[in-house]
């Protein structure tokens, strides 16, 4: 039988925004039963705003949420770290309107995670169960989702750069795959398009400490951690996304040359719609444990 599970102890890391160039400190805290993910803006005397497709604020360069006026940008990374190691309850302190974009990848989030631990509660884990598909189209691009017994995703792009081109990530996502296989793969951007976005009020706090920097054939800097480390860091936004569904999925979701704006839109038509999915328990006769993640060492526990 499978339980809810929220973490052990709190742990907290700091870090700039992408796009404000604000610095901001995140701690998690273990929150009980039927909480599900919960922001809450300790600079705003803790107003609280929940990780769930009816917050979805903007989502053109990254995802945000807003509730009652009060905004938070840039969950994607944490919110695929968290629902992809099955993290069900949690309470996320944040003293600024962006999260940190850290080294521009899941990895120190996943790292905070195996710093805090993983603890079972007693109550049940229901599942959102696809069972007729669902699909949405912008032009060349859209995005499905189908009836599956697990959770997997499948992620096509295709950018005209020699070290992307088309490139397809398919993966059945357990914490021990998204740790091992995505959540190393970081943010990316193109140097002609820098410029662009920067009058445009975004990528403020952008470095090549935080994201690879393509120039017309190469890389500015460094190497890849892997050959389709694009692909692979776009599955990983779209599971941060599909977070916001608020329960843990069974489905397999297919997106090609999509982004933010169409996950969402999926989530969003998913919220309203029941009759693509039924909810379920599964039944599981041995206990969850906590995935071996990634060295924690960078993180300390309060």
């Amino acid at each position: 039988m499978s339980f809810q599970t929220t973490i052990r102890r709190p742990v907290s890391t700091h870090g700039v925004g992408l796009h404000t160039a604000v610095q901001s400190r995140v701690r998690l805290v273990p929150a009980p039963a039927d909480t599900g993910i919960v922001f809450r803006r300790t600079d705003l005397n803790n107003f609280e705003i929940e990780a769930h497709g009816k917050n979805v604020a903007r989502v053109s360069y990254a995802t945000s949420l807003m509730k009652s006026g009060v905004l938070l940008s840039t969950t994607e990374h944490l919110l695929a770290a968290l629902y992809s190691c099955a993290i069900d309850n949690v309470y996320v302190d944040i003293d600024a309107l962006e999260l940190p974009i850290l080294d521009g990848s899941a990895l120190p989030f996943v790292r905070m995670l195996g710093g805090s631990g993983f603890r079972s509660l007693r109550k049940r884990r229901k599942y959102l169960k696809v069972v007729r598909p669902l699909e949405i189209s912008e032009g060349d691009r859209h995005i499905g989702i189908y009836p599956s017994d697990d959770f997997r995703v499948q992620c096509l792009i295709d950018f005209p750069h020699p070290l992307i081109r088309q490139q397809r990530t398919e993966i059945t996502v357990t914490p021990e795959s998204f740790c091992s296989e995505l959540a190393p793969a970081r943010t990316f951007t193109f140097i002609h398009e820098i410029e662009k976005l920067r009058a445009m009020g975004l990528i403020r706090g952008g470095s090549l400490e935080n994201a690879i920097v393509l120039t017309a054939d190469g890389l500015m800097q460094g190497e890849l951690r892997f050959a389709d480390e694009f692909s692979r860091h776009k599955a990983l936004d779209l599971i941060g996304d599909l977070a916001l569904l608020g329960r843990p999925l069974k489905a397999l979701v297919v997106a090609h040359k999509a982004g933010h704006a169409l996950h969402t839109r999926l989530v969003s038509r998913l919220l309203a719609e029941p009759s693509y999915w039924i909810e379920t328990f599964e039944d599981d006769s041995t206990e969850k444990s906590a995935p071996a993640y990634l060295d924690s060492s960078e993180v300390h526990a309060d």
